[in-house]
């Protein structure tokens, strides 16, 4: 399984050879999130030429989303916000990206094997297993209803604080990938946690949680089951962000979490001058990036 993340900025993270097998170009990509037993992977990649690649089917669900520049997927052209998905050993035409373009990447349940082929799916393809496109930039946000804090306009009017682009959902699994939008100063007091894993790389603006803050660029991966929240999102843009799940998210809350440690300092304090007290945990910062006191959050 993938190592818990949290929390980590792609800046962090080393460049390493893209793994897209019968491709034209020169691509490299950061590894957000890895796992070892079965190659699965969420990735920044950036093709640094022009690059192309034959259609074909995948030996892994395969997620494209554009950060920036243009990708061209059969007669599709995906800019900004464009998004693709195809399940495992469905056909996908061929692939044409302009030199500069930045993607998020998702690889699941396999590794980066992909056969070239004119056309036809695997027999093991599901009927109702398609690939599927999204333009999400020119999609609706919609307002989360249910489970999701309400916030209430000035005639006590409730607003809702989230609002939601879904890119792809399993039928069977429940899997979904999809853009989730907070508004500015949206709160959730509660800590969750989910029958699930959770990941999410922040977009636009930020929050503050109880493992830090984000911002653009930033990234999590979070097994099932570990608590989080608190949630305050940023007061002038709010948070959007690009967030995936292997299966139906439920929330558990737990009200009124606390964690308080308490102890009396033995060979370190303000009496013994060379010695700090300890602080908080923090996302670990490279070198090449600096200390996250540096990284103000705005």
């Amino acid at each position: 399984m993938r190592p818990h993340v949290e929390i980590v900025d792609e800046k962090d993270l080393i460049w390493h050879v893209g793994e897209f097998p019968h491709a034209t170009g020169d691509v490299r990509q950061r590894h957000l999130a890895y796992d070892e037993e079965d190659g699965s992977l969420s990735a920044v990649v950036e093709f640094t030429s022009d690059w192309s690649r034959p259609a074909g089917v995948h030996h892994a669900e395969t997620e494209w989303f554009v950060l920036e520049g243009r990708v061209l997927l059969g007669d599709a052209e995906l800019t900004e916000g464009g998004y693709w998905m195809a399940p495992t050993g469905v056909w996908t035409p061929a692939l044409q990206v302009d030199a500069g373009t930045r993607i998020l990447f998702f690889r699941e349940y396999g590794d980066w094997a992909f056969d070239p082929s004119d056309g036809g799916d695997w027999d093991t393809v599901r009927e109702d297993q398609v690939l599927v496109v999204h333009h999400s930039a020119q999609e609706e946000w919609l307002p989360v209803e249910i489970g999701s804090p309400m916030r209430f306009d000035l005639g006590g009017t409730p607003q809702p604080g989230l609002f939601i682009k879904m890119l792809h959902r399993d039928a069977v699994s429940g899997f979904y990938t999809r853009l989730i939008k907070a508004k500015p100063g949206w709160v959730e007091h509660p800590l969750a946690h989910h029958p699930c894993y959770e990941e999410a790389y922040c977009l636009e603006g930020g929050f503050h949680y109880n493992f830090g803050s984000m911002w653009p660029g930033t990234y999590f991966f979070r097994p099932a089951l570990v608590r989080h929240g608190d949630f305050t999102s940023d007061e002038v843009e709010g948070c959007t962000w690009l967030v995936r799940c292997d299966g139906d998210l439920v929330d558990w809350y737990t009200e009124d979490a606390r964690i308080e440690m308490h102890g009396t300092p033995t060979n370190w304090g303000e009496e013994l001058p060379h010695t700090l007290p300890p602080v908080l945990p923090q996302p670990v910062r490279s070198r090449s990036i600096g200390d996250m006191a540096d990284r103000a959050y705005q």
